[in-house]
């Protein structure tokens, strides 16, 4: 541990992360470690060819990716592990020996969270999105074995638009997890457009959005009496596996 005294930087690579949940949670653990040379910053750009001034940055050990970078950051990494080379997007960059490694801990956190409220009869799901947090989570589900449908705003191979979703759908899936962005403060009326009125307590609302902590969309859960749950666990999780992977590699 330390190397772990030495003066290191990470940092969040998106854009628009005024509002991230990362920094202030790395700062907080560096100071109760009494981690005095660690600091973890907003790199907030807004396009993705600049991630290479980033990757200059001096002491600069590890960074998380966000949205809208984890599939485009992939062209600037020198490596991917074996999951994020599957799951196809990157939240999770450690720089080893001068190699720009690439990470999917998103998988990681979602799988644990997800997995304290799954029933044996959920078998089906449908993933609102088509982002790179949705390629975690399907690549999570077909490792639990669960079919899944993707939903998108527009039509694509493989993919049902919201226009077409319909009420058999709902009703023939136990799990729907909302993998845009969609009801996040300050915005935080707006849910994807799904028919609500079909979903009954056998379902289980997933909400990738932690902020507010009861999303409009677990709302409609919740209200029908079924079970629902936000990000917020599977950020904390995805973080610690990140930590993880920066200690662990040096």
């Amino acid at each position: 541990m330390q190397a772990l005294k030495e003066k290191s930087v990470y940092g969040l690579i998106g854009r628009n992360i005024e509002y991230s949940f990362s920094r202030n949670y790395f700062n907080q653990r560096f100071k109760k470690e009494g981690l005095s040379g660690h600091q973890y910053v907003n790199f907030d750009i807004n396009e993705v060819s600049s991630c290479s001034k980033v990757f200059d940055t001096t002491y600069l050990k590890g960074c998380n990716v966000t949205v809208p970078y984890k599939q485009r950051i992939i062209p600037f990494l020198d490596e991917l592990d074996e999951g994020a080379q599957k799951i196809g997007a990157v939240n999770c960059i450690d720089f080893k020996n001068g190699r720009k490694i690439g990470y999917n801990t998103d998988v990681y956190g979602f799988q644990k969270s997800l997995e304290k409220q799954l029933f044996k009869n959920d078998h089906r799901a449908l993933i609102l999105g088509t982002g790179g947090a949705s390629l975690a989570v399907g690549y999570c589900l077909d490792k639990l074995g669960i079919e899944y449908k993707k939903v998108s705003r527009t039509s694509k191979t493989g993919v049902i638009t919201y226009e077409n979703l319909s009420e058999e759908d709902i009703k023939d899936t136990q799990i729907i997890i909302n993998c845009t962005p969609l009801g996040t403060s300050p915005n935080i009326s707006l849910k994807p457009p799904i028919p609500y009125h079909a979903i009954s307590n056998k379902h289980y609302l997933y909400d990738l959005v932690y902020n507010p902590e009861l999303s409009s969309f677990l709302k409609e859960g919740k209200t029908k009496g079924g079970r629902f749950k936000n990000g917020y666990e599977m950020l904390i999780l995805q973080a610690e596996r990140s930590w993880e992977i920066w200690n662990n590699n040096r």
